[in-house]
């Protein structure tokens, strides 16, 4: 089956565009992993209950006016489904899931046209003992939250730095949880570094004050900060017992037995990445982003990125660039009368949005002992147990980028196919081998980029009605 544009993901960038496509009279189908609207933002958006739309602010609500105008839209929504490959031309195949597994033949669609609306991801946490059972990403706790209304009941410590860190301890409060400590990396000496930044941050003054808002409240609400943490360490034997670190000169320990990690979030390039498409390293974020047009357009290809998949924005950026990849694809295929004024507003708003993310870049970026562990015994990939050390050892052995640590010792050859790791040997490399990480390099991503069973695979079928 073919449509003119298929869309990844159905957060505010794959929902903003899915809408506009369709106001443009463009047949429109949403493919999205999880099993209701919204992504990862606006996870659960449909089915929130008033107390839990409380707790979860405004800018969470938001995501209920893109569900409604997509659910009256012509748009044809599929859920539940792992995207394992797409091609340059537009073809996209996947596979249903059931269960947590794949369970049915793989099908496939075509697009002259597809936007990759995959969002983000958590960056890598790599500190001593970030791998033992107690220890996850705040992103899941808020996933957690969205989706269940769960929340902690053991002594639980954050850990961090970034908006979103700040976020969730607010709205754990909010529910009526308080977290026994908020250990952050942030040093007095980063707010200086983004003097620079401050008078355009400023002129993006209601997110500023949210932000003044979320610091305000942790504190009036007694929740002990630690902040220009250093030396982080967790602890414990089969499970996390103990958050220690160096905070004004001297060590501190706090028993826990829940840690949620975050030092901000960077693009899910998994889908850019197996098509072999070229990427740029993006020193501000530290990370890799696609290289598109001012569109989101990738070169040579008929695919687009739009939202935080393309360089982190946050969500109402992702929703204009979720309505300029319509928009573009629109005026190729229909050739919109007002083409140049709509664009000309869309960019505007849009670099308005923008102008608060080099100040939450400087302030909120990453220490270097965060990213790239000291310890040679620190795990760096999960799924097959490589430590910092052995990557290291590997640049001794001749290896100068992450395809040949695969050759030398698997990693980056789990199921997660090096979504966890990545970064994290890639500056690995770059600093024992005292080169930039554009010159090391990234992973080679190959389909299936989702693990799917070898049957499914076996009987692909295009998708019919």
């Amino acid at each position: 089956m073919s449509y003119d544009v298929v869309i990844i993901g159905s957060g505010p960038a794959g929902m903003a565009a899915a809408i506009d496509c369709d106001k443009y009279g463009l047949s429109t189908i949403i493919l999205d992993e999880q099993p209701m609207l919204g992504g990862q933002i606006y996870r659960n958006i449909e089915y929130v209950t008033s107390g839990r739309l409380k707790i979860l602010g405004a800018d969470y609500e938001h995501g209920i006016t893109l569900a409604d105008k997509l659910r009256k839209s012509q748009v044809e929504y599929r859920g539940n489904v792992s995207v394992w490959n797409v091609t340059r031309n537009g073809e996209v195949s996947f596979v249903i899931n059931r269960g947590g597994r794949s369970g049915e033949k793989s099908q496939s669609i075509n697009g002259r046209f597809v936007v990759i609306a995959t969002g983000a991801m958590e960056r890598p946490f790599p500190i001593k003992g970030w791998t033992l059972p107690g220890v996850m990403g705040a992103g899941a706790g808020q996933i957690l939250l969205k989706s269940s209304g769960l929340i902690p009941n053991l002594p639980t410590v954050l850990i961090g730095e970034g908006p979103l860190l700040y976020l969730l301890a607010y709205q754990y409060m909010k529910a009526g949880y308080k977290p026994a400590a908020l250990v952050s990396t942030t040093r007095f000496s980063d707010y200086f570094k983004a003097i620079y930044n401050m008078p355009k941050a400023m002129l993006s003054w209601r997110d500023f004050l949210k932000g003044l808002k979320l610091l305000s409240s942790i504190y009036i609400h007694g929740i002990k900060v630690y902040s220009g943490a250093t030396c982080l360490e967790l602890n414990g034997s089969d499970f996390l017992e103990e958050v220690s670190f160096k905070h004004k000169g001297s060590y501190k320990k706090i028993s826990a037995s829940l840690a949620l990690l975050h030092q901000g979030v960077i693009p899910n390039t998994q889908i850019t990445m197996s098509e072999n498409l070229p990427h740029k390293w993006n020193e501000n974020q530290i990370c890799w982003e696609p290289i598109t047009d001012e569109w989101g357009r990738l070169p040579e290809s008929n695919l687009y990125v739009a939202g935080d998949g393309r360089g982190i924005v946050g969500a109402q950026a992702s929703e204009t660039q979720g309505k300029l990849a319509a928009l573009s694809i629109a005026n190729q295929l229909k050739n919109i009368d007002d083409f140049i004024v709509k664009s000309k507003q869309l960019k505007q708003t849009l670099s308005k949005q923008k102008r608060i993310r080099p100040f939450i870049d400087r302030i909120y970026r990453p220490k270097d002992e965060f990213r790239i562990p000291k310890g040679d015994d620190v795990i760096v990939c999960r799924c097959e147990e490589v430590t910092a050390g052995q990557i290291r050892e590997y640049v001794d052995l001749g290896c100068i980028g992450p395809n040949q640590t695969k050759a030398f010792g698997r990693c980056g050859m789990g199921l997660c196919q090096g979504r966890f790791c990545s970064l994290t040997v890639t500056e690995i490399i770059a600093e024992k081998r005292n080169v930039t990480p554009t010159e090391v390099g990234h992973y080679r991503i190959r389909a299936p980029i989702k693990p799917v069973l070898l049957g499914d695979l076996a009987n692909t079928d295009e998708l019919t009605e």
